[in-house]
């Protein structure tokens, strides 16, 4: 019983993973819609070994935080590569305070980066969660309609509280946003 059951699940699990991919866009559809102002990118920093931050963490101090590796600065360069093969070569970007968010946006290669605090993480006060999340929310709604591509960098716990999605380190989501909408759709995603 307990056989047929566990098939039963993966079964349903693999099917919801197949809908789910088949319903993401081709790179050529995420570009279009990042430059037709339909969508923004929210994209998790880079590669920054380790979890969480250290004890004695200070924002203003980047040898207190988890920093992007080597692997992470390679990854983030991949990344801009990517919004360039889109023919994306400049954007309004705005990343996270944290120094490995910070340091990815600039590795992007698309323009100046501007600190965003409600980008910041909230994992270590996880209270903050409704109210950073709400005023992103209003902080987006004030940029539309978008007029330039839009590239936020920002940290897990934040991607999954505005858009319901998890994300592995350096992954990209391309976000449908309407003037109407309270919602948020995922387009698709990419990681490189």
């Amino acid at each position: 019983m307990i056989t047929v059951r566990l098939l039963v699940s993966v079964s349903i699990c693999l099917a919801a993973l197949s809908a789910s991919a088949s319903a993401e866009r081709s790179d050529a559809q995420l570009g279009e819609a990042l430059k037709s102002g339909r969508a923004f990118a929210i994209m998790r920093h880079a590669i920054a070994p380790g979890f969480s931050d250290p004890d004695n963490f200070d924002v203003d101090d980047c040898a207190t935080q988890r920093n992007l590796s080597d692997e992470g600065r390679d990854q983030a360069r991949r990344i801009g590569k990517w919004f360039k093969s889109q023919d994306i070569n400049a954007a309004d970007v705005f990343a996270s305070q944290w120094c490995r968010c910070r340091d990815t946006a600039e590795l992007l290669g698309l323009g100046p980066v501007d600190e965003l605090p409600p980008l910041n993480s909230f994992f270590e006060a996880r209270e903050q969660r409704e109210p950073q999340t709400a005023a992103l929310k209003r902080w987006l709604k004030s940029r539309l309609p978008i007029k330039r591509p839009l590239v936020l960098v920002t940290h897990q716990v934040n991607i999954s509280a505005l858009v319901g999605r998890s994300t592995r380190s350096g992954e990209t989501l391309v976000v449908g946003i309407e003037t109407d909408s309270k919602e948020y759709e995922v387009l698709g995603g990419f990681v490189q």
